[in-house]
Parts: C-alpha cells; structure tokens; sequence
C-alpha cells in the first residue's frame, strides 16, 4: 500500500518543531531527568529475575502519512494476517527512552491481536520533541483537544478507520508511564472516541502543567479530591455528557518512579467522572502473584474503573513470558518486568477477547490428593532456604509473590508448596 512502509528504526521526516518556551522548558525537563522511566531503577532482584530475552522483532507497518500530524509522532501499526472488517484498534505508547518497536516486542500485546483479531497502533514519539523520547503529558500545547501530540494520537485513530477499516466506536489507549500518563490525556481530551484505557504506571490528567509541577506529580504524587480531579476531566472537553471510557489502572506497589499513590489519584478522578464512590464493589486477586483487583460500578466483569497492584515489582509494565493462555511479553530489557501479562488482562477490561477459545493443552487429571508440604519458619531462614526472595527490605514466597512482610528472624510464617516450587502462607493444617 502506499501510504505504509517497512518498519525500521530511523525516525521519521519532520518539519520544523513548534519552538518557543514550551519546547525550551520540555526540553529542559528531559535533560535533567527522563520522565517516568528514563532512569534504570529495577532493583538488583528484580533484575535478576529480568532474564528472559525477547523474542524475535515484532513485523510493524511503518505509516508515512496519517493526518497534519502537529505533534510530529511517527505512527507504526500491527496488523494481524487474518483483521477481519470493522475490527477494533488498540492504541499504544511507549515509556521515556523507548521506541515503538521495544514496546511492541516487549508488552505483549501483539499476541492477543493476532488471537483476538484486532489492529495495534504504536504512536512513537523522537528526542526533537523530547531529549529521552517521553510523550509531552503536561504541556497544554500537547495535551489539550486539538493541539500537539494529543491530535497526532488522534489522528492516527481517524487513520486506521479510514486505511484499515477499525470500527471507530470500538478504539482503546494504552501506556506505559509517560505513555501512561499520556493515556490519561487521550482518555480526558477524546472520549468520545475511546471506549476504554488502560494506564499502566500513569498519572491522572491535569495533574501538573510545568517543570515544578510535573515531577511532583510523579513522586510524592498530588492528593486532590475527587470532585477536583474530575473536573479536570470534564474541563478537558467542556460540555461532553458521556458515555465516559472505563479505564483499568495498573501500578505496582514498590514503584519508585510515579508513586503507587497516583493510582489512587487515578481511580478518584474517574470513579468522580462516572459517578461512582471510591468503595470497590468487588474485591478480587489476580495471577499467581496475587495481584490486588478493585472494581467499581454496579456490574460484575464491566466495572467502569479498575485499579490492578501489582506485588512486590517497580516501575515498569507487568508481563510474564511463555506460552500459556495467561502469559505474554518478554523481560530482555528494562521497565518490563517478570510478575502477570498485564496486557492479557487489558484485553480483556477491553472487551476484545471475544469468542475465541484457547487451544486444549494437557487433559484435565484429577488433582492429587497427598497433602501438601508445608515449612514454619521465620522470613530470613525461607530466603535462605530457596522458598522465598528479598526485595526492599521485604519478603515474597516463590511463585506466588505473597508479601510475607519483613524481612528478618522475626515474622515467622507456614509456608505451603503446591505444585512444586510455588509457595503460597498456609491457611489450613498440612503435612
């Protein structure tokens, strides 16, 4: 097709960027710091634990020409071999430092396009908008309605409409930190054209506007009310009277970069926008990490907002390689980081898991019945046996991620395997 070219890493032609104290105060901020995941602050465990290398490069579509394009974005799409018309389109934008073409190899999320048929756009941003490749979240010149890397992102919905035949009622955003919090703007500034977003280590919307600002906004994060935060939302797009998106938020809860706090912030702001009170209608764990849900609204399985912790991990998008239903992503680079496919669980809160079935594995067999092993010993001596790891002062049974608190000779815990190697703190009696 003409207006698509083979994916490959040189970035795109551009005119000149918008210039002026803006570009000058980005520019600024990106020097100094990369915003939300310039740095590599993966703790020394979770490193280790980072070991799995990626899988062969992800085939992107390269599209040279989507629009007037006045954020200057480049814009890549996945398209499964068999997209069937009307399909939906999942938008998605990468961390600071990386590229449209890491985000695609890492995340996961082409393996529930090519199972669930749906087309994946990656917006990519450059270091002439921002020195360590960040997505402008703060700026008004780029995150108001119609202006900057806000109308880009847009744009590229309008395109894949228009080029791939996406069904423009079914359109979803997902991001990582600074593509997270950059979620947060396309959710507030367009929602009439996403159904639903996903913010993955994010930032609510209009949650700052300057340099000062916005890295208080990351750590120790703003505390608002909830009718504040919503007003933002609302502010966004004056006089829009809903439907609003759902939204999912992940965050994991040893994140030293964007503070767990802001996913707090996060389901204020949209619970406040659709209504709702900041109760949970339904509790839940997810994944053999127990990873903490909370779903809000009066329908089970179509919350209008979920908020997904994730134990024991940092700043980085959750994933958990291999070949199982549940599993997606690879860890061969940073700020993606073994623990739960989030991106399996996104597509799902997006609703794009339709009817396809999972291929049949192994027979069902019936479930043993020798009583599990079980150990009773304090927090050090499981680390020193193998059973659990230490991450920040604190203790995580193996396999399960359960936080057994801290680590030391004192707290003393049952730990239980089963299956072999998966511990999990004993709630009954065992051998």
């Amino acid at each position: 097709m003409p207006y698509v070219t083979p994916s490959h890493p040189a970035p795109s032609p551009r005119g000149p960027r918008r210039g002026g104290r803006w570009s000058r105060t980005v520019s600024a901020l990106a020097a100094a710091v990369t915003l939300a995941t310039g740095a590599a602050l993966l703790s020394p465990a979770t490193e280790a634990r980072a070991a799995v290398a990626p899988k062969a490069a992800a085939a992107l579509e390269r599209v040279t020409s989507f629009g007037a394009n006045p954020g200057a974005l480049t814009m890549y799409v996945h398209r499964p071999a068999a997209l069937p018309a009307g399909a939906p389109v999942v938008v998605a934008l990468h961390g600071c430092t990386q590229s449209a073409q890491l985000y695609a190899d890492n995340s996961g999320l082409n393996t529930f396009a090519d199972r669930h048929g749906f087309l994946v756009v990656y917006a990519e941003t450059t270091t002439a908008n921002n020195a360590n490749k960040c997505f402008n979240w703060f700026p008004p010149g780029d995150t108001r309605r119609g202006r900057g890397e806000a109308a880009s992102i847009r744009q590229m919905v309008a395109h894949a409409t228009a080029a791939y035949g996406t069904d423009p009622a079914n359109a979803h955003v997902t991001g990582l930190s600074a593509g997270g919090a950059m979620t947060s703007v396309m959710l507030a500034a367009y929602p009439e054209v996403f159904a639903a977003g996903a913010v993955v280590a994010g930032i609510p919307y209009g949650c700052g506007a300057d340099v000062v600002s916005a890295f208080s906004c990351m750590s120790p994060g703003a505390d608002r009310t909830p009718a504040a935060w919503a007003q933002a939302v609302r502010d966004a797009h004056p006089g829009f009277a809903g439907p609003w998106p759902r939204v999912a938020i992940w965050h994991g809860d040893s994140d030293a970069t964007v503070a767990p706090r802001n996913a707090d912030e996060l389901r204020d702001q949209w619970t406040a926008v659709h209504g709702l009170g900041q109760t949970p209608s339904l509790t839940s764990t997810l994944g053999p990490n127990n990873t903490r849900r909370s779903e809000y609204g009066p329908t089970p399985g179509q919350a209008a907002v979920e908020v997904n912790k994730v134990p024991g991990i940092g700043h980085g998008t959750p994933v958990a390689p291999g070949s199982g239903p549940e599993q997606c992503g690879a860890t061969g680079t940073q700020h993606f980081i073994a623990s739960i496919c989030s991106s399996y669980w996104i597509t799902r809160f997006f609703g794009l898991a339709g009817t396809t079935t999972e291929p049949p594995t192994e027979p069902p067999v019936d479930p043993p019945t020798e009583p599990a092993a079980c150990w009773t010993a304090s927090n050090y001596e499981h680390v020193r046996a193998g059973r659990a790891t230490t991450t920040g002062g604190y203790a995580y049974a193996k396999g399960s991620g359960q936080n057994l608190g801290l680590y030391n000779t004192f707290v003393t815990h049952t730990l239980e395997e089963s299956p072999a190697g998966h511990y999990t703190i004993a709630t009954g009696s065992c051998a």
